[in-house]
């Protein structure tokens, strides 16, 4: 190593040596650090310019002590910096968010929203990873793959998927728009904890439409609508709706009263509550199950424990259920279409109340219109 790299790893150490003293000294002693402290050493994990040991300490430092609004627009700035985001030759974008580590209690119905938004004239992209810790859950990518749909687009086919007028939705992987966040997959799983890079990854945008960007996305605990609503505007999103979903994702519990925080225009985030009968959906289960679990078992989804999986034949269950859904077959898998679409449609104003929304999403799921693009965005691999 000449003298001029070991020089600027000397000063990135001891840099991300002096955050570390301060932010890992305890309940009571640790200090918050500045937003370009936080981006500064995000970014030297992100550059690998640091030793992994210093970026797990960094990392599981900052969600002991709880990170600041400051330190969480910090790693953002950072992660943003080496994102590849492409624009689609379309004026408005969906941005459909969901948790990267999948589901493990549920069957996932979110990766088939893109193209259900894409038929009612809402051009989507939803993006994630093939696996992630701490659930290690199944996986839009997974689900996407297990259907037919290509998951290996660059952004700027991604783009040029949801600006087709045929398809209007596409699916991009992490490791495509942000190969250095998708390189410390490792480390994230070697420390165990949940870090903030599992909020800041879904807020990435990597597909943006020509006038305006909008975000869903889901939260389970309390304080991270507010968190979630703090960086979406910083990434640029000039709405938000965020639901409280089950096991996190986008789609809200088909039987129990719901609850979506929103804005628009980047403004103050608002409320708003709702229940499944508001969309004409009258359900005993909390989601679609998966194979062999007694109705109602879905309801444990934020429990700590969770059975183990064969993600690959979930994944070809989901696809399964999904295409099935697209065709028009009733069930859990289609409220839950009906569930997402009607809150986005109604949240972005294209309909005033969200019986008049659910109503429009399906007529589009009777139409084979969902399905008609679903079709489309597999031909690539015919």
């Amino acid at each position: 190593m000449n003298g001029p790299v070991q020089s600027m790893r000397a000063q990135a150490t001891q840099a991300m040596s002096s955050i570390i003293k301060r932010i890992a000294t305890g309940p009571e002693l640790s200090k918050d650090i500045s937003r370009e402290e936080a981006r500064q050493a995000m970014r030297l994990i992100l550059d690998g310019a640091v030793d992994p040991v210093q970026s797990g300490v960094f990392l599981i430092a900052l969600r002991m002590k709880r990170e600041t609004d400051d330190e969480n627009l910090g790693l953002l700035d950072a992660v943003l910096e080496v994102t590849e985001s492409a624009t689609a030759p379309v004026a408005e974008v969906v941005d459909v968010a969901d948790p990267y580590d999948g589901y493990n209690r549920t069957l996932p119905s979110a990766p088939f929203l893109p193209a259900v938004l894409a038929s009612c004239g809402l051009p989507s992209v939803t993006h994630g990873v093939e696996r992630m810790g701490p659930k290690y859950g199944v996986t839009h990518r997974q689900v996407l793959a297990a259907a037919g749909v290509p998951v290996d687009l660059a952004p700027a086919q991604a783009a040029a998927q949801v600006g087709d007028a045929a398809v209007g939705w596409a699916y991009v992987d992490q490791k495509a728009f942000c190969p250095k966040l998708y390189a410390l997959a490792g480390l994230r799983t070697l420390i165990v904890k949940r870090p903030a890079l599992t909020t800041v990854e879904t807020l990435l945008a990597p597909i943006r439409g020509q006038s305006r960007t909008h975000l869903v996305t889901g939260y389970v605990h309390k304080p991270y609508p507010r968190i979630y609503a703090l960086l979406a505007r910083r990434s640029g999103f000039d709405s938000a709706l965020i639901v409280r979903g089950v096991e996190g994702g986008v789609i809200a519990s088909l039987r129990q009263a719901g609850k979506a925080f929103y804005y628009h225009d980047k403004g103050e985030e608002q409320f708003v509550d709702f229940r499944p009968a508001d969309m004409d959906i009258d359900q005993t289960l909390l989601a679609p199950p998966l194979a062999g679990r007694a109705p109602g078992e879905s309801d444990a989804s934020e429990a700590a424990d969770a059975p183990s999986l064969d993600n690959a034949a979930v994944a070809q269950e989901a696809a399964q259920a999904g295409l099935a859904a697209l065709s028009g077959q009733p069930g859990p898998m289609r409220d839950s279409l009906v569930c997402g679409a009607a809150l986005c449609l109604w949240n972005l104003r294209r309909h005033e109340s969200l019986q008049s929304a659910a109503s429009a999403v399906r007529r589009v799921l009777d139409s084979g219109s969902a399905l008609e693009r679903m079709r489309r965005a597999q031909a690539p691999l015919r």
